[in-house]
């Protein structure tokens, strides 16, 4: 990315969403963030990005022998009829069929997340931004196997102009005004304790 440019924020209207590789073999080495606390960011993600209507792309590394399947969690909250693309490329941007998914959204701008952090969300985010898009890595919607890897993966993909942030701030970022028919819901779908809290105070201030 261009970062001399004016930054445009992602909107529901202009992103899309890639999801790398969160499969049951890869998730049992994660180090960086708990097994649940992925589980539950990456789902909460996928959920708020529905919801704002964005397209979804979602792939797999050799899901029938080395990895295994999605993590369940992930899977019972994908739109309805979504096909999951296996590969054997490292990089996924490197597979047509996940990268013709990405280009027939018609978006420029990409969220991804990844396990690892450092391969699997990095490779392809490192290699659409130098395609053109404007890409955003979920860190706390991926995982990877120590914190040399995630600190190595973060400056990596700080260096090539990659944004990072985390799956809420994504999600609210899109929203953009609390005054959409749906933010009751996205917050509800992003499932932050403290957002909760302050609604229960804030009903409770109006009786």
């Amino acid at each position: 990315m261009n970062m001399n440019r004016r930054f445009h924020p992602p909107t529901a209207d202009d992103a899309a969403l890639l999801l790398v590789d969160h499969q049951i073999g890869l998730f049992t080495g994660v180090r960086d963030i708990t097994v649940s606390e992925l589980k539950h960011n990456v789902t909460c993600l996928t959920k708020a990005a529905s919801r704002l209507g964005l397209p979804i792309v979602v792939t797999t590394t050799a899901a029938d022998s080395m990895w295994g399947p999605l993590v369940p969690e992930l899977r019972a909250v994908l739109p309805e009829g979504l096909q999951v693309i296996d590969r054997s490329t490292v990089n996924a941007w490197n597979d047509e069929r996940v990268r013709r998914a990405v280009e027939a959204t018609g978006r420029r701008k990409l969220i991804i997340a990844g396990v690892s952090l450092e391969v699997c969300a990095a490779f392809p985010a490192i290699t659409a931004t130098a395609a053109g898009y404007d890409v955003y890595v979920a860190v706390d919607a991926s995982g990877t196997f120590s914190a040399v890897k995630r600190e190595t993966g973060l400056l990596r993909l700080q260096q090539a102009g990659v944004i990072v942030s985390d799956y809420a701030t994504l999600a609210v970022e899109m929203l953009a005004d609390n005054a959409h028919p749906a933010a009751a819901d996205v917050y509800a779908d992003l499932d932050m304790p403290f957002a909760t809290l302050v609604g229960q105070l804030a009903a409770a201030g109006s009786q």
